[in-house]
């Protein structure tokens, strides 16, 4: 076969031949059988990079039903938690010697996803890991019986990312804020219901109440959207004094329509964002908000895909910067 540069495509029985062994102990290696002879398993190998020998993957699949790939299907990837994920996740499959294929599905359109899934199992994908899955999406999956893993990415996060609120919230407690305000993500994803949770955990019994409660679909416009009815509650007895956002560019965008309304950022109002993002130090002022190990839980999703076994990602970490400080007793210039 050719390369299609007319260059004969290396195979397994060049590999074999190179090595002084049979095809048979070339597949073995290459699948990462146990009790292959370690001098056996360095020359093999040793062949492979000396030919240049390409696996392919779809080809071992019919041989051995794993073709060494994670399928992943991820929906709105213009938003930095999935385009992140799926960054992490393709990090956390090649430590593990696989790749990941990726389809993609419209958040508003259940049957995309089913659709999606079809063309992974199509390429023998030996799992799938479903990223920003909305609450309808899992039961579909769950339903269409798959035979092959399906792992959620951030449904599983879940403890972790209620965890990852509560922080918010205590900063807030211990900076002395008692009225306190939530801008949510949208309802049916798991990461907003999980954050959602972590707030109300940490507000019953720390003395603190939830005055306001917005939500936003995770945008920074619709962030900044909310800046008219959040404005008018600020400085006032029963207003909020800190604002919990559920992600990042929300919390961007309130910011800067708070700003732009003449209402100051921590000086009338304290903020809190999540995810951490690689932007978050370079906001005005710099956000505080929540970081998670983006790539422990990769290698946790990875890693039950294929029956394996990983370390637990590490705990939530509340990053302070600017955007939060001690309450003021005056009022903001609306």
């Amino acid at each position: 076969m050719s390369d299609g540069g007319g260059k004969r495509r290396v195979g397994v029985r060049d590999v074999a031949r190179h090595a002084g062994v049979s095809t048979q102990t070339v597949s073995r290696v290459l699948n990462d059988y146990p009790g292959i002879r370690d001098d056996t398993r360095e020359r093999v190998l040793a062949a492979v990079a000396d030919l240049d020998y390409r696996i392919n993957n779809a080809a071992r699949a019919l041989g051995t039903s794993r073709s060494r790939t994670v399928g992943v299907v991820a929906s709105d990837t213009a938003l930095y938690g999935p385009s992140a994920g799926i960054a992490a996740l393709e990090a956390a499959a090649r430590d593990r010697g696989r790749w990941i294929a990726t389809a993609y599905a419209n958040a508003e359109d259940e049957s995309s996803f089913a659709a999606a899934v079809r063309h992974l199992l199509a390429q023998g994908v030996d799992g799938i890991v479903l990223v920003a899955p909305h609450v309808g999406t899992r039961a579909t999956l769950d339903e269409a019986g798959l035979g092959v893993p399906v792992v959620s990415f951030h449904e599983e996060t879940g403890e972790r990312q209620a965890d990852g609120a509560a922080l918010a919230v205590n900063h807030l407690v211990e900076l002395g804020h008692r009225r306190l305000a939530e801008v949510a993500g949208p309802s049916d994803w798991f990461e907003a219901t999980a954050r959602s949770a972590g707030i109300a955990a940490a507000v019953a019994g720390s003395g603190a109440a939830v005055t306001d409660e917005w939500s936003g679909d995770w945008t920074a416009s619709s962030g900044y959207a909310l800046a008219d009815e959040v404005a008018v509650r600020i400085g006032r007895d029963d207003g909020p004094t800190g604002i919990v956002v559920a992600n990042d560019q929300m919390a961007l965008g309130l910011i800067a329509g708070l700003t732009a309304r003449g209402v100051a950022v921590p000086g009338a109002v304290s903020i809190t964002g999540f995810d951490d993002n690689p932007d978050a130090p370079f906001y005005t002022p710099a956000l505080t908000t929540v970081r998670v190990d983006l790539a422990g839980e990769a290698r946790r999703a990875v890693a039950e895909v294929l029956g394996e076994s990983a370390p637990p990602p590490s705990p939530p970490l509340l990053v302070v910067r600017d955007s939060t400080a001690p309450p003021h007793t005056f009022a903001a210039t609306l």
